[in-house]
């Protein structure tokens, strides 16, 4: 057990060695890192609200460090936790760091880490520490999960330290109880607290473990609305990376990310992430004990070799393996690009107004009048391609399973939705006419199975509309382009959330000639902006001029 001062003093030196590049790790820690440092380098100029407070972050690593292992090898020797610097450095950030008049500066708290790295017994550490040691009268402080299982991986240990911590119970007239702690005297209780809860909670702290299983914020949004009343209140989140790129989970990862790439400010949110740079080659076994910074501690060598190379030999393992042990965010199914790839291709300051007057091909895809529609424009200059999409939703098929996505793209502008239950195709008529004004529009590629009506109407307007039948024949090529495009950085998009999740759901099925073609895996994750785009990729490679309805074959009069 380090000394009082020591965590701290711990913290400062792991921080020191992860921006000097002593230690190598993931460019997400160096910028959680140098945020401390120029955090620290502010909290005497006028202006800046926060100070540090070493001994307030000493005192919680060392209540920690009083508490018992209670699993492996550890706990039969009877030993007590023992944290290593990165744990040092994430405890003392959090409780650390203080307003002008003493509270916290955190409220929220992010940590994403691979497996078998400490996060739970670290998180009912601090469990127990928000709820007897805090000095907050009637805390109330809950593990919360979607399960009752994975509940309990924080509560449950929390529950087995203050059972086996010597003089714990005594000292705060804890009650041990089968499924919760209790101080009568102070009123504060400890409790799991699983699914979807009621409105009554008024959480000190909140411990959301594994949140990337979450499919919607309904826990988070109770919680942190919760905390009102409390003066200084932490929401804490420990999880290890996911599959669904569209979860509460990987929304609250990219706020973070921005936090750390100061493109956005919350000086509430703390944020630590482990996993490996874009660049780093997954395959590299060095890199496998980049992400992980419990090696040789609580991962062992041999456990995350044995996962290294399996993740090697067994391509249908190969994306949960990386997901699990160097946290990458993946698809568990064979996602047909990679979403990284498309993630560097990503330029926020595109408009559209840039190209104005320049060759366009616009992908429609109408196939379903009752669900999401795709009208994506494709600009080619040179060999680079620049792509922005327009979606569309009939307002109630925006209540299903997919409701909170569709609503907050809603709101920021990136799809429309339209009155009833089925597509306005006036809305798409008329924004497509306006895309004739602006943009030299060559082709309309389109999917035969859509609305005759409308085909026949921009066919009227002397738009050039293209049937693409919806076969191998015709989207293999195209599709492979695009994923050749993403992967030489040679396609451009502002950031277009609703088609980087379509983008995501994108699975590839192969035939014996080694032609592919897009499909979904489930009925809820949509690919109609792929499709569309795919569609627009595949006539600009193969346009050399503009093209009327009387010069090609493949123009179809409806």
């Amino acid at each position: 057990m380090g000394s009082v001062i020591g965590h701290c003093d711990r913290a400062m030196s792991y921080a020191g060695k992860v921006i000097s590049g002593e230690i190598n790790i993931c460019n997400l820690v160096k910028l959680s890192c140098q945020r401390h440092f120029d955090d620290l380098k502010k909290q005497d100029t006028p202006g800046f609200p926060f100070h540090f407070s070493p001994d307030a972050g000493n005192k919680v690593c060392k209540f920690i460090e009083m508490l018992p292992h209670i699993k492996g090898d550890w706990a039969k020797r009877k030993e007590l936790i023992s944290l290593t610097d990165w744990q040092c450095f994430f405890i003392s950030s959090i409780f650390g760091w203080k307003r002008g008049d003493g509270s916290r500066r955190f409220r929220e708290a992010y940590l994403e880490i691979p497996r078998k790295n400490g996060k739970s017994s670290m998180g009912s550490g601090i469990g127990l520490y928000l709820f007897s040691a805090d000095e907050e009268h009637g805390a109330e402080v809950y593990s919360g999960s979607t399960t009752e299982k994975q509940s309990w991986e924080v509560f449950g240990p929390a529950r087995l330290m203050a059972q086996k911590a010597d003089g714990y119970a005594d000292h705060y007239e804890v009650t041990i109880n089968a499924r919760s702690l209790a101080i009568v005297g102070t009123a504060c209780r400890f409790e799991p607290l699983i699914g979807k809860p009621g409105d009554g909670a008024s959480p000190h702290g909140a411990i959301i473990d594994e949140f990337h299983e979450h499919e919607t914020p309904d826990l988070y949004d109770t919680m942190i609305t919760g905390m009102g009343a409390r003066k200084q209140p932490l929401l804490l989140i420990i999880t290890t990376a996911g599959t669904n790129l569209s979860s509460p989970c990987y929304d609250k990862r990219d706020q973070v990310v921005k936090v750390l790439q100061k493109t956005f400010v919350n000086e509430e949110l703390f944020g630590l992430i482990y996993t490996i740079d874009d660049k780093d080659d997954w395959t590299l076994y060095e890199n496998w004990i980049k992400a992980n910074p419990n090696y040789g501690v609580s991962v062992y060598e041999d456990y995350l070799m044995s996962r290294h190379a399996e993740s090697i030999q067994r391509a249908s393992r190969q994306n949960i393996l990386r997901c699990k042990h160097l946290n990458q965010w993946v698809n568990v199914g064979q996602a047909f690009f990679n979403i990284f790839d498309w993630d560097l291709c990503k330029d926020e300051s595109l408009k559209e107004s840039r190209f104005k007057g320049m060759p366009c091909w616009i992908g429609i895809d109408l196939a379903s009048k009752i669900d999401v529609a795709a009208k994506v424009k494709v600009f080619k200059e040179g060999d680079e391609f620049y792509i922005f999409g327009d979606y569309y939703l009939p307002e109630d098929a925006a209540q299903g399973q997919n409701r909170v996505y569709y609503t907050t793209w809603n709101k920021q502008g990136f799809i429309k939705f339209t009155d009833g239950a089925r597509i306005d195709i006036d809305m798409i008529e008329e924004d497509l006419e306006a895309d004739a004004k602006m943009f030299d529009v060559r082709e309309v590629p389109h999917d035969p199975w859509g609305a005759p009506q409308f085909i026949q109407h921009m066919l009227v307007k002397k738009l050039p509309m293209v049937e693409i039948p919806q076969t191998v024949g015709f989207m293999s090529e195209p599709m492979k382009e695009l994923d050749a495009l993403i992967r030489s950085k040679k396609i451009h998009h502002n950031g277009d959330p609703v088609l980087r999740w379509m983008i995501s759901n994108t699975m590839g099925k192969y035939d014996k000639k080694d032609n592919v073609y897009p499909y979904k895996d489930k009925e809820e994750n949509k690919i109609d902006g792929v499709v569309a785009l795919i569609m627009a990729i595949g006539r600009a490679m193969v346009s050399k001029k503009k093209v009327s309805k009387y010069e090609t074959e493949e123009l179809v009069v409806l």
